[in-house]
């Protein structure tokens, strides 16, 4: 393949084993993509799928997904501890090999243009096919939620780049190109949820944390834990660490601990290596030259 391209869309559905099973079978009956991977989970009721592909091959799958989904997801009977705005909630396009960010921009627009016309579902195009700064933070389009969308796209500020009436079932969506990010998340011995809000604002960019750190609390019912719950859109800006041991001396104020942490889908291997280095206290390491997978 020549030229390969990320696709990681996320779905308000992390509890219908039938529906997991459609959303993947969707995606490996596509010519030209490869499922890496997809996980569920049920306090956040979402799910996060990652394939790879030929533009042509992704185009098509990430439009048959969001048919999928606008058939099969209702979030009028949704519930869950992440925040969401559709049924299929965001998908980025990320460029692998041979791919400009350009050619991922002009594939988020096609592909965000045919999910309004084909599943009547509107879109919004964030991250770097953003149409104004005010779209490209996803945080940002998704205030409100579901249930405050059809209000929300009545204001001119807010009206969708594609389609102009919120979907009955299946809300809106975010289409967009953008670099790596890694979905990362803390659980801390605790079920205390304010405990992990509080961690959580001090931890987040927005709010003078970190930089390239997105951040919220969540509790994990299932496990009666709460749990930080990150996305990471500069792992080199901010790496995992930085996060874990911020994370993990802000918990000690409260009397918690780290008890585990999470990766949702697929992270580069630098990121995780960055975390070798730093946590085995290797001096001198050079990525290239000491890693031996860097050599054939």
């Amino acid at each position: 393949m020549t030229q390969i391209i990320e696709c990681i869309p996320n779905f308000s559905e992390g509890r219908d084993s039938t529906i997991i099973a459609g959303l993947a079978d969707t995606i490996t009956a596509t010519p030209g993509v490869t499922l890496l991977d997809y996980s569920a989970d049920q306090s956040h009721n979402r799910s996060v799928f990652t394939f790879i592909g030929s533009p042509a091959g992704v185009k098509n799958a990430a439009i048959a997904l969001a048919k999928y989904a606008a058939c099969h997801i209702d979030l009028t009977r949704h519930s869950g501890e992440h925040p969401r705005m559709g049924a299929v909630d965001v998908i980025p396009f990320v460029p692998l090999k041979n791919v400009s960010m350009q050619n991922c921009i002009n594939i988020s627009k096609e592909v965000g243009a045919a999910i309004a016309s084909e599943a009547g579902i509107p879109v919004f195009l964030y991250e770097n096919s953003a149409t104004t700064g005010s779209r490209r933070n996803l945080a940002d389009i998704r205030r409100g939620g579901f249930e405050g969308m059809a209000k929300k796209i009545r204001r001119p500020e807010w009206v969708p780049d594609y389609g102009d009436k919120i979907h009955p079932t299946a809300g809106v969506v975010a289409v967009g190109a953008r670099m790596p990010l890694i979905a990362f998340n803390v659980n801390l011995s605790t079920s205390d949820i304010n405990i992990a809000n509080n961690i959580a604002k001090i931890v987040r960019g927005s709010s003078g944390g970190l930089k390239y750190c997105k951040a919220i609390g969540i509790m994990l019912k299932d496990r009666n834990t709460a749990q930080v719950s990150m996305n990471m859109v500069n792992y080199e800006g901010t790496p995992l660490y930085r996060a874990v041991e911020l994370i993990r001396a802000e918990a000690k104020r409260y009397g918690v601990s780290i008890i585990g942490t999470e990766l949702i889908g697929l992270a580069p291997a630098k990121a995780l290596i960055d975390c070798a280095e730093y946590y085995l206290q290797i001096e001198n390491f050079d990525y290239l030259k000491h890693v031996l997978d860097n050599h054939y």
